[in-house]
């Protein structure tokens, strides 16, 4: 617009000085070959200046018509992009109102469209499984599997996701092929957290305790992992690894690889336990009241207590002398109470677990929480059905069912 009044001011500048060049009119002489072009200056110039005009006004006429012809074709050739995208976005929103079914339609939908294929692929397979359509599943991850392979390095999330999907189907094909994809990324195992934590879920399906326990040591390194998550896995990974030496060698052998375990391992409650429980499943009560007896007779925790109360000992007698020991100084202790209930019901002496669950139950009297739970209860109520105190066994669980 600027060029344009600079023009106009030109030819108006020239009109004004054409009046003195009317008087020194001045030529202009061309000559090409045998033609011969005669101007004044002052046509010249007012040549020029049209000249120039009519450039200015064609190259705006044309610019205007390739930016509308672009516009034109851009709105053509991309509308299938964006509504790509818009599906995508679509899709994102029925997956955050689990709308799983509408959801899987328009991510499948949107993934070549969109150029999203890896994204929208593996949202399509997650909403999928979240319906319970393994094929399906299946089929988008395949989908997503031969996107990977155009990549010379396949996102890590992806491969995480692909694992997940699959380990969730819980089927021994699926299983199969989350291994695969798991010892394809092992190198990874040292570097991600979530890659070690799908490698122990995996361990402990596949029964691979030995392993599973071998892991738990980067495992509990890792700031990202809970401890609730350690301890549910060593209770499984230990619980097993006992029971396979138990099945595969013997009792000895047990014994020995307890012994060899490292002392602060031995000290986490859940490994613990779980050997109590294998040594109480096997009937090696000898070794197991050597095991337990030096805890109780310091200061073992409630927990520890109400873990004892669940596992099958046959021989109680001298438990049940440290449980009367303790109550001897502390009569009134709910833990204690409730323990010696439940070695005396294991011991079959049904008087002395129904004081030990009574005087438990009118604790609540001066306590504002319940000394008992639905545990205690049960045990009061078989020792009494035992003593053939029905009636006063059928107002206890009209209690258990109230709690």
């Amino acid at each position: 617009m600027i060029r344009f009044i600079i023009i106009i001011a030109l030819f108006f500048a020239m009109l004004a000085l054409s009046p003195l060049l009317i008087d020194e009119k001045g030529y202009i002489l061309i000559a090409m070959g045998e033609t011969i072009i005669e101007l004044t200056v002052l046509s010249a110039t007012i040549l020029f200046i049209l000249f120039a005009i009519t450039a200015f006004i064609i190259f705006k006429l044309l610019r205007g018509g390739f930016n509308i012809s672009f516009k034109a074709w851009s709105t053509v050739a991309f509308a299938n992009r964006r509504r790509g995208i818009a599906n995508f976005n679509k899709g994102l929103a029925a997956y955050m109102l689990e709308d799983y079914q509408n959801a899987e339609q328009l991510f499948s939908k949107s993934a070549e469209p969109a150029k999203r294929q890896q994204s929208a692929y593996l949202l399509a397979a997650s909403a999928s499984a979240q319906q319970g359509l393994d094929s399906n599943t299946n089929h988008y991850l395949t989908l997503l599997e031969q996107e990977s392979a155009k990549q010379a390095n396949p996102d890590l999330v992806s491969v995480l996701v692909k694992i997940k999907l699959l380990m969730n189907q819980k089927n021994t094909e699926a299983y199969k092929k989350a291994r695969i994809l798991i010892d394809e990324n092992y190198k990874q195992i040292g570097h991600d957290a979530r890659l070690l934590a799908l490698e122990i879920d995996l361990c402990l399906i596949e029964k691979r305790f030995d392993t599973a326990v071998n892991l738990l040591t980067p495992a509990r390194k890792e700031k990202s992992i809970s401890g609730e998550v350690i301890q549910t896995w060593e209770d499984k990974a230990y619980y097993g690894a006992f029971n396979d030496i138990i099945i595969q060698q013997n009792q000895e052998n047990l014994q020995a690889y307890w012994k060899g375990l490292n002392r602060k391992i031995k000290q986490h409650d859940t490994v613990l336990f779980a050997y109590c429980q294998v040594l109480a499943e096997q009937n090696m009560t000898e070794a197991l009241i050597n095991l337990i007896t030096p805890i109780l007779k310091k200061q073992p925790t409630v927990r520890f207590l109400k873990h004892l109360r669940n596992l099958p000992i046959k021989q109680t007698e001298d438990l049940i002398a440290i449980a009367q020991k303790k109550l001897h100084n502390d009569r009134h202790n709910a833990q204690w109470l409730s323990f010696l209930g439940h070695l005396a019901l294991m011991n079959k002496q049904w008087s002395m677990a129904e004081k030990a669950f009574r005087s438990l139950v009118n604790l609540d009297a001066n306590q504002q929480a319940k000394q008992y739970d639905k545990k205690d209860l049960e045990a009061l109520a078989t020792a009494l059905t035992e003593e053939g105190q029905h009636q006063a066994a059928n107002e206890v669980w009209l209690k258990f069912n109230a709690l």
